[in-house]
């Protein structure tokens, strides 16, 4: 072969070569797939059925027209039962007015039992009369325990010279007035109605969801959370 021609026949296959490259379609690279993202939601906080709840101990205050007081919730317990007195109820007539015998009775002391499910919650209350004056008293009607959603009213105990074993105050209804519908409270500390309420409520209570909500007068409504 002469020169030349190989030299043609080598330009030409080269030629090829390069005109193969251009038009042949490029290696693609695959695309990632986009990160997928698996995100758990929060369980949402159960409402707080009170947000401006105070805690046991803390004072509220109240009054209209010059009068002024306090209230505070300083305790809450629960008891499956409760033993209680009352001279009047012990006596022979009262017992056989009833249809019972002392004899059910242990020195003195009668057994209270809730109905079965239930228990007792005891709330004790202090409300001071600050001012000068004497003030009308919330009646115990005022005072409603709220658990779950539920409110549940106050039990009253049979009288006011009930006692109960193991708690040296008084209820607190038989410490503002007879019967406790209505009543006043005297100024000074020493004056304070500082008794207890009692609650039948459910034996699975869980205090940190149980708030006692009172209505202080017209003007103010309190919640304490018990837990």
């Amino acid at each position: 072969m002469k020169p030349v021609h190989a030299i043609s026949l080598f330009c030409i296959v080269v030629l090829l070569i390069i005109g193969t490259g251009c038009t042949g379609t490029a290696p693609q690279t695959a695309t990632p797939a986009p990160a997928v993202v698996i995100t758990t939601a929060s369980p949402a906080p159960e409402p707080t059925p009170y947000p401006g709840a105070i805690a046991l101990n803390q004072e509220a205050p109240f009054g209209i027209g010059g009068m002024n007081g306090t209230a505070t919730v300083y305790k809450a317990e629960v008891r499956s039962t409760y033993d209680w007195a009352s001279p009047s109820y012990n006596s022979p007539h009262e017992q056989q007015e009833a249809g019972e015998s002392l004899y059910t009775t242990q020195h003195g002391y009668n057994t209270e039992k809730p109905k079965d499910g239930n228990t007792f919650l005891f709330v004790y209350v202090r409300l001071t009369d600050t001012g000068s004056d004497r003030m009308v008293a919330p009646s115990p009607n005022q005072f409603i325990l709220n658990y779950n959603g539920n409110t549940y009213p106050y039990s009253s105990v049979r009288g006011s010279d009930v006692t109960i074993n193991s708690v040296r105050v008084g209820q607190y209804d038989y410490q503002i007035g007879s019967g406790g519908t209505a009543g006043f409270i005297q100024p000074g500390t020493s004056n304070a109605a500082d008794g207890y309420l009692i609650y039948e409520v459910p034996a699975t209570i869980d205090l940190s969801k149980a708030y006692l909500v009172i209505t202080l007068d017209s003007g103010h409504q309190s919640a304490w959370k018990l837990g």
